[in-house]
């Protein structure tokens, strides 16, 4: 691949920071972690379609399940390579649909082995491996796609044979194939590939390619079932460049996917990237200053108006603005933009209940979210975007910013982690109430316009002569 083309590309420049912050950083995680099944989780189905590095994923996957299981039972709905099978510690070939299991560690079932690979399982003996996994809570592990050890692969009209019980589907993608011209030497079933994208044969594989690939329904997203997570794994991403290329088609993909992980499998350099969220808490009467703060005038706009383009200009997806006392006023200045509006009919009981009507209105694919308060229009969209830079480095549960090396400030992230307990809040506290329960990450900050509000008319006018 040239590396110019690389560093040129519009993806690379535009996902710069990105890259800067997890190398700068260097926090990784494993793919267990990536994909967020913990020790306490049910044992997962876990499904593995696509190529390049799908086998090195599901026995890394495996090994990490180990951790907190006797046996974790790996199996594929497609062919393996023989040599595949030294990678668990116990092969097992199913000739009927009971398999005789009594054994520990990582345990293959396949079907007979023909030349240099293995039979895919029977339907009968696949279903009898999921109600053994169901009934002894041991994860289940299944590969359901053949790629001829190739970075790019195009399912063909039978694949790729996804169970419909599977919880999560992780499709790899090798970027490796970047910069190669389209070709069966780099992608498997490189005709169906051209027929999904429109690239022609002898072109370069660029990431608006395997991202309309990934995207396609009869692509990366094919045969998933409805109720399963989607996980893109853009594998192969070991260079600083084809790093930075890949936080890029990210941003893009997470439109389909639950969360896309990127880096390299070899490496052990994984990185997390899910959507961000925007909570703004606008349902409170103000009772303090006399009037609803969410409607005062600054710069020509409302108070609420500045918070809500803020949180779009940084990038948060979606923005919910939870409205209460005189909402249909403060509702009236949003009508144009693309936010999320979520009535509190609480809120007179404290600021708990609207912490609890944004959380309840996020979609279920979201990884964190950033709240802001509807009094700080002077908030700068430079600190929510590295409040969620920090988060995509070192998965912290809370991030916080930190002025002048001493005062908290908001606006303050919240990862997914934690709304649980943010849905157990009552009366009139916010998130602050759960840091104890959580490890708390600081941001230093420089400016302390983040600790400024308004509580009485004298802020307002301050506030005011701020530039």
């Amino acid at each position: 691949m040239n590396p110019l083309y690389v560093l040129e590309h519009p993806a690379c420049i535009r996902n710069h920071t990105f890259y800067h912050t997890i190398t700068m950083n260097k926090a990784i995680m494993n793919l267990l972690k990536a994909i967020r099944v913990e020790k306490t989780s049910p044992a997962p189905v876990i499904c593995l379609s696509g190529s390049g590095g799908k086998t090195t994923a599901l026995f890394q996957l495996a090994r990490q399940l180990l951790a907190w299981h006797e046996m974790v039972i790996v199996t594929a709905t497609s062919h393996l390579g023989i040599w595949q099978t030294s990678l668990a510690d116990h092969h097992i070939i199913a000739s009927a649909s009971e398999v005789d299991i009594s054994v520990k560690g990582v345990v293959l079932v396949t079907g007979k082995v023909e030349g240099n690979r293995t039979k895919p399982v029977s339907q009968e003996t696949l279903y009898w491996l999921h109600a053994k996994s169901k009934s002894e809570k041991t994860p289940l592990l299944i590969e359901a796609d053949g790629s001829r050890q190739k970075p790019l692969k195009a399912p063909a009209a039978h694949e790729p044979p996804i169970p419909e019980f599977t919880d999560i589907v992780i499709h790899v993608t090798g970027l490796r194939s970047l910069g190669f011209p389209l070709h069966e030497d780099q992608v498997f079933r490189a005709e169906i590939f051209s027929q999904l994208t429109g690239l022609e044969f002898g072109e370069p594989v660029m990431p608006q390619s395997i991202q309309a690939f990934l995207k396609h329904p009869q692509g990366g997203l094919k045969n998933i079932p409805s109720q399963a997570k989607r996980v893109a794994l853009l594998n192969q991403a070991d260079t600083p460049e084809l790093l930075s290329i890949s936080g890029g088609m990210a941003l893009d993909l997470l439109n389909d996917f639950d969360a896309v992980i990127v880096g390299s499998l070899q490496q052990d350099n994984l990185h997390l990237i899910e959507r961000t969220a925007g909570i703004i808490l606008a349902a409170g009467t103000s009772s303090r200053y006399g009037q609803p703060k969410q409607l005062l005038d600054w710069k020509g706009k409302s108070f609420i108006r500045h918070v809500a383009e803020t949180a779009l200009r940084a990038g948060l997806e979606p923005v919910v603005v939870v409205t209460g006392f005189h909402h249909a006023e403060i509702e009236a200045h949003l009508q144009d933009l693309p936010v999320i509006l979520a009535r509190n009919l609480e809120y007179q009981q404290g600021q708990s209940t609207s912490v609890k009507t944004g959380i309840t209105a996020l979609p279920p694919n979201t990884g964190a979210a950033v709240f802001l308060l509807a009094d700080q229009p002077q908030i700068p969209v430079e600190v929510i975007r590295a409040l969620v830079e920090s988060h995509t480095s070192e998965r912290h549960s809370v991030i916080v910013p930190l002025v002048l090396e001493e005062r908290r400030a908001n606006p303050v992230l919240f990862d997914r982690v934690t709304f649980s307990d943010l849905l157990q809040l009552t009366g009139d506290v916010g998130g602050r109430a759960i840091f104890d329960k959580h490890r708390v990450s600081f941001l230093p900050w420089h400016d302390d316009i983040l600790i400024f509000d308004v509580d009485k008319p004298e802020d307002y006018e301050r506030l005011k002569n701020l530039e």
